[in-house]
């Protein structure tokens, strides 16, 4: 299976990278590439068992990992958002008015409590710092709120994978169903999404 193949090349690179494969995988796990930290931090945590890493410097190379992949989706985001809008916004249903709003919603403080709630929902945070930097969301709560989902969220992956250094397929196991849910969420928000837009400009 994907999740499979993905964990068997993350367990390759932290066994030859250390620390800052570490860093690289929850970069990329942090932006719109299909590295989910389930396939990552649990090894992390063998590592951190078998003696080769500490628990509390594991934790913080991974959490700056997901900060850094974080912050250049939000660049992403913050720099090209409106041109990207303004040009091919038409074939995704979006209009300039749809920008304005989305950059209301992360300045107000629900901007923080939705990127701190999206660092626990597969596939959401692979993509929430796109739309964060495209709202031109503030840049600390953007990173506090980052910081400390991302931090949150690794540390139980981290102790599940200390918890569990023999029977590391059973957390692949509950977040390959977690993640099959939250795609199919997402699909079902996605197609309301479009029905929506198409009746909106119906009606306009």
């Amino acid at each position: 299976m994907l999740t499979e193949a993905i964990a068997d090349t993350a367990v390759r690179v932290l066994e030859t990278t250390g620390y800052a494969g570490a860093v690289a995988l929850m970069a990329l796990e942090s932006m719109v590439v299909p590295v989910p930290s389930e396939a990552v931090m649990p090894f992390v945590g063998f590592q951190v068992v078998d003696g080769h890493w500490h628990w509390a410097a594991a934790l913080a190379f991974c959490s700056l990992g997901s900060g850094i992949g974080s912050l250049l989706s939000y660049a992403i985001g913050y720099h090209g958002g409106k041109p990207l809008v303004l040009r091919y916004g038409r074939y995704l249903l979006l209009n300039p008015r749809d920008l304005e709003e989305t950059e209301r919603f992360f300045r107000h403080s629900r901007g923080f409590w939705t990127i701190f709630i999206a660092r626990f929902v597969p596939v959401v945070r692979h993509l929430i710092s796109l739309p964060a930097g495209a709202g031109l969301m503030p840049l600390p709560p953007f990173v506090l709120a980052t910081l400390s989902g991302a931090t949150l969220w690794n540390g139980f992956l981290l102790y599940c994978g200390m918890k569990l250094r023999e029977r590391w397929e059973l957390v692949l196991q509950y977040s390959q169903q977690l993640d099959i849910v939250m795609v199919a969420l997402m699909l079902l928000a996605a197609a309301w999404y479009v029905r929506r837009r198409l009746g909106r400009n119906a009606s306009a």
